[in-house]
């Protein structure tokens, strides 16, 4: 796929979608840390129903503690990996109050050395929080990348390499999201709807459903 192709495909995705951005609940860097924390395996859906109750009671790092492992779990344990996740928040909060003043980091490598956060989550934290042009491969992403050969990867870092190398600076801040909300509701796993899709005669991918 050429340079002119993949631009064309972003400019209809940004037309398509004119307002993109994740559908996590938050209010602060924090709240968005913990909620993609806790999004991984997990739906933003089933996320944002447990952050709804959990974030009026604990939203900073020293109201999570007070909650607690056990009372945390409480909160969160309608979601996948609760156990872990919920061990891991408290010892990211610990860190945060510790080495942070209370406030998330804006710098990868900080990010990376909290507990249960990885690479992706780093990406999601600079990007939504801080608007920073990172570009973070979920599951979705790597599909879509893949099918349309956008940018055709083995694994998600690679996907995430190719994106940072061709997606022009226009579109780096948001195509994270144009991306994984185009994977949610259109290029979808199992059927995916080529027949409502914006970019379907631009797209490569060659088990197309047309109907």
């Amino acid at each position: 796929m050429n340079k002119q192709k993949r631009k064309i495909i972003l400019d209809r995705l940004a037309l398509a979608i004119p307002d993109p951005t994740t559908e996590l609940q938050y209010t602060s860097p924090f709240e968005l840390l913990i909620a993609v924390v806790l999004s991984a395996q997990s739906t933003d859906k089933g996320v944002n129903k447990a952050t709804a109750k959990l974030f009026p009671v604990a939203n900073s790092p020293e109201a999570v503690l007070l909650l607690g492992e056990y009372g945390l779990k409480e909160y969160i344990k309608t979601i996948g990996l609760f156990n872990n996740k919920a061990k891991n928040i408290i010892a990211l909060c610990k860190i945060l109050i510790e080495r942070h003043q209370s406030e998330v980091p804006e710098i990868r490598a900080e990010l990376e050395a909290l507990p249960g956060v990885g690479r992706k989550t780093a990406n999601v934290v600079l990007n939504t929080a801080f608007g920073q042009p990172t570009i973070a491969v979920d599951t979705h992403i790597f599909r879509v990348c893949n099918r349309t050969k956008l940018a055709s990867g083995k694994n998600v870092v690679e996907v995430e390499r190719l994106l940072e190398k061709w997606v022009p600076a226009i579109y780096k801040k948001n195509v994270h999201h144009l991306l994984i909300l185009h994977g949610r509701y259109t290029c979808v796993a199992r059927k995916p709807r080529c027949s409502s899709c914006v970019i379907e005669d631009l797209c490569e991918f060659k088990e197309k459903i047309l109907d």
